[in-house]
């Protein structure tokens, strides 16, 4: 080995030289040199960022979490937001509902009583007549000929009537030289013709009246309806003119449940008159007001409720026939009773209660009684006194000493910020 190298000397000093770069590898560097100082300051600056973000967000939610608690606080602290008014003494009406139907005191359908031919029609349609007033008029002439006819009749046999009286009178004088047979039959004669005088004068009168039912008037005051039959038709005693309703006054009958029956006779009794009340359909309006009139005699069985009838003057027409109206029945009068609004009596448990505010603007949950209710108002039988201010709006937040901003009723709760 060694000889090879000898006489291959000068070749492997080149394979030396251009093999010897690839050997050698520098050494590490240092660890005092620069370049990995300069690489490590990023890191720094950015670890100090993250410190300061992160501090900056932990005293910011410190901050938000002392805010919210405070303003959370300030309520209670101030007081909850309520609206309120004072109970009063006052007198509450005591009703009974139902649904009722108007119907007219007298309905009368109008006819000919006589036959004829109809000459005239003396009302207008929907017009309110008084009773008298001519409707209708007949053709007179057919029974003014027949009276002209009876009337002669008439005169004739007064006539046969006073000379058979005259001859009994002569043949009673002259008895003794007539027999009793002619006197007796002259006497039948007479009562004959006394018989035939009596007939004509019933015909007489007959006619008169048929010449009097010729002029159709009208039997009640009241309106008039439709006409259904037109002038110059032949009608008979079985025709329809008209109907004629009464409306004033008007009644008006309801039905009430079998329950109350005995609290209206108890004032019926007593000698009381129930005034009545007559709504619209929704309770908006009030028609018109009336007594009761009377008690039907007979609880139906199929509903268990009994019918009422009121009567009403009606004087505004505001109330028609076949109406349907909504019917309230005054059946008696609460007064000197505590009233609050209903709004404020809250259901418990176990019982009714308000919330009173106190002097203290505190609230005290109190039980009450209530009582009967009417509209927006209720009775309050034991537990609250007259002057002393109820909740009745804003119950949410409310308990057993609870701290409130009282706010006038019909205003909005005032703000507790």
């Amino acid at each position: 080995m060694k000889t090879q190298y000898v006489i291959s000397d000068q070749p492997a000093t080149r394979r030396e030289e251009k093999t010897a770069p690839s050997r050698v590898e520098p050494p590490p560097p240092p660890p005092s040199q620069g370049v990995p100082r300069r690489r490590r300051w990023p890191w720094v600056v950015a670890g100090v960022v993250v410190a300061l973000v992160g501090y900056r967000m932990w005293t910011r939610s410190e901050h938000n979490a002392r805010t919210a608690a405070e303003a959370a606080a300030a309520p209670l602290a101030r007081g909850v937001p309520v609206v309120g008014t004072a109970a009063k003494l006052g007198d509450l009406p005591v009703y009974l509902d139902g649904l009722g139907n108007v119907t007219a005191l007298n309905t009368v359908t109008v006819q000919a009583r006589v036959s004829g031919q109809l000459v005239k029609v003396a009302y207008r349609e929907g017009q309110t007549v008084q009773a008298g007033d001519l409707l209708c008029e007949i053709d007179p002439r057919p029974y003014q000929v027949q009276l002209t006819q009876f009337e002669g009749t008439l005169e004739r046999d007064e006539a046969l009537f006073q000379n058979a009286s005259l001859e009994l009178a002569r043949d009673e004088q002259a008895k003794e030289a007539i027999p009793q047979q002619t006197i007796d039959t002259q006497n039948a004669t007479v009562l004959q013709y006394q018989g035939d005088v009596k007939s004509d004068q019933g015909q007489v009168d007959a006619i008169n009246l048929d010449l009097t039912y010729c002029n159709i008037t009208a039997p009640i005051s009241g309106r008039v309806g439709l006409r259904q039959v037109d002038q110059g038709n032949m009608i008979t005693t079985t025709t329809n003119l008209v109907v004629i309703t009464q409306l004033q006054p008007i009644t008006v009958v309801f039905n009430l449940p079998e329950d109350n029956i005995p609290l209206v006779q108890a004032k019926l009794h007593a000698g009381q008159k129930l005034s009545v009340l007559a709504y619209n359909h929704d309770f908006s309006k009030k028609l018109a007001e009336g007594s009761l009139l009377a008690l039907d005699n007979e609880v139906n069985g199929g509903t268990g409720t009994l019918q009422f009838k009121a009567i009403f003057a009606n004087q505004d027409d505001s109330l028609f026939p076949s109406q349907f109206v909504n019917v309230r029945l005054l059946l008696d009068t609460l007064t000197n009773v505590v009233l609050v609004p209903t709004v404020a009596v809250q259901l418990g448990p176990t019982a009714s209660f308000v919330y009173v505010v106190k002097p203290d603007h505190t609230v005290e949950q109190r039980t009450v009684v209530p009582g009967h209710v009417e509209g927006d108002q209720e009775a309050i039988q034991k537990g609250l006194s007259a002057g002393e201010v109820v909740v009745t709006d804003g119950f949410d937040k409310l308990q057993q000493g609870t701290k409130v901003v009282l706010s006038a009723p019909g205003s909005a709760p005032a703000s507790s910020e």
